[in-house]
Parts: C-alpha cells; sequence; structure tokens
C-alpha cells in the first residue's frame, strides 16, 4: 500500500495538512493455497461416468426383466383366455344339444343325432341365431375334432346334407396332443363310442338309438403347455317329437315337469 501526502492551504492562512491517497495492489497468493478451483479433474470425471454407467446398466437389467415377465404373463393370460373359450364353446353346444336326427351326403342316410367316438364328436344343437329372420332353422350340426394339433369346431351349412357336404372349420386352440371322449348311457354305463352298438341286457334305451342322447358327456383335453383339461357335462333329457294327449291333457315325458302342476 502506497501513501502519498499532500500539503494545501485554506483561508488565507497557513495551515498545514495531509491529504492521504491509498492505492491498493495485489499481492500474488502462494501456490495451493485461497479459494478452491472450480470444475473437474479428468480422473474424477472418468469416475463419474463409470458410476453412472454402472447404475444405467443395472437398471436397464432390472427394467429388461420386467417387461419380459409382463410379456410372459400377458401371453399366459391369453393363452388361459383361449383355453376357457374353446372348452366353454363345446359345452355350450353339449349343452343344447337336441334329439334331431339328420341326412348324410352319401346316399342320404339316417345319421344319429349325436354321433360320437372316443376322438371325434357331432352334434344337432338348438340356438342357431338368426337376426336378420332367415327362412332357415335354429337348429345347427357341428363337429369337434382334433386336426394336425389342432382344436376345431365344424359346421354344416344345413342339418340334411347334399351330395359333397362339408363343414366349415374354425380352430379353436392350438398345441393340442389329443382329445379323448366318453359318453354316459342312460343304463349308467360309460362308452367309448355313441351311439352304443350293443344295449346292457334287461336294461333297453327307449326310442331310437338315432334319436337317443347320452345322459352325460365326459370330454378330456391334453395340452402341451397347461396339461389335461376336463369336463363333464350333463346333456338334457330326450324329448319326444310330440307329447301324447290324452282328452283335452297333455302328458309331460317322463323326468321332466313343466311347472304347471299345483300341489
Amino acid at each position: 500500500m502506497r501513501v502519498r501526502a499532500e500539503r494545501g492551504l485554506q483561508n488565507g492562512s497557513k495551515i498545514r495538512y495531509l491529504r492521504f491517497h491509498r492505492t491498493l495492489t495485489p499481492t500474488p497468493l502462494p501456490v495451493g493455497e485461497g479459494l478452491p478451483s472450480r470444475g473437474f479433474s479428468l480422473i474424477e470425471l472418468l469416475v463419474a461416468l463409470a458410476v453412472f454407467a454402472a447404475m444405467a446398466a443395472a437398471a436397464y437389467g432390472g427394467l429388461s426383466e420386467i417387461a419380459r415377465a409382463r410379456g410372459a404373463l400377458a401371453e399366459r393370460q391369453d393363452r388361459f383366455a383361449d383355453v376357457v373359450r374353446a372348452v366353454s364353446k363345446l359345452e355350450r353346444d353339449l349343452r343344447q344339444a337336441v334329439s334331431r336326427p339328420v341326412r348324410g351326403n352319401a346316399r342320404g342316410e339316417r345319421l344319429p343325432a349325436l354321433a360320437g367316438t372316443a376322438d371325434r364328436i357331432e352334434l344337432t344343437r338348438l340356438g342357431f341365431a338368426n337376426p336378420r329372420a332367415e327362412a332357415r332353422s335354429n337348429l345347427e350340426r357341428v363337429a369337434y375334432i382334433v386336426s394336425d394339433r389342432k382344436f376345431q369346431r365344424g359346421r354344416y351349412a344345413v342339418l340334411d346334407r347334399a351330395p359333397e357336404s362339408a363343414p366349415v372349420p374354425t380352430p379353436l386352440l392350438d398345441q393340442v396332443d389329443a382329445m379323448r371322449l366318453r359318453y354316459l348311457g342312460t343304463d349308467g354305463i360309460w362308452r367309448d363310442a355313441w351311439p352304443p352298438a350293443e344295449l346292457v341286457s334287461g336294461t333297453p334305451i327307449a326310442g331310437s338309438p338315432n334319436e337317443q342322447l347320452p345322459r352325460a358327456v365326459e370330454f378330456r383335453v391334453d395340452l402341451a403347455d397347461i396339461g389335461e383339461v376336463r369336463r363333464v357335462v350333463e346333456l338334457p333329457s330326450t324329448i319326444p317329437p310330440h307329447a301324447a294327449v290324452q282328452g283335452n291333457e297333455s302328458r309331460t315325458p317322463p323326468g321332466r315337469d313343466d311347472g304347471s302342476r299345483t300341489p
């Protein structure tokens, strides 16, 4: 610091005074002292990048695993939904079975209302929707079969078939190994085919075998990824085409109650 002195006069008298001026001159600081320097060194930058890269890799791995698990769960859920939809469709068709035989397309032979083997079933069902009120029946002939590891539902355009009539297949499930069916007769015996070729002696089945429906149908579908799906479906009782009439009263078929009787 430098100090400069000046002398001056005031009011004609000799007054001696000193005026001081200060001049500051910066003094260099020693190396390593004073305020810290701003910025990062190269080593610090590399360490920060390495830590960020490790954290990003860990976060990406976790997110990738979550996305993979979510995709697998969604795929599994869709698979279960397809299985439930296919099994429900077969159950619905069995519960809507009706004893209506049809004519075949070979020589017009009479086919059973429900014809089934150990790996295939064909039946006539109610409930064929007709929203446009077309001139056709509300009955439909459907068939279920496993072909090329696909569970398929086929439907015929008409009941009594013309020559070269064939069902239109609709795949319902894939990765199906096999389908097995059994049929419970009115005599309480399970069979691998319907209608039965032979009747147990002493327990005849009423009505024509072509019109007779089994009491229940058991089907098992073997899936490669899920396993075996088993269902037992009770079928409606066989209803004769016309009820017997005596006088002015109609008789209700055995085993059925139309709700008109009063205690």
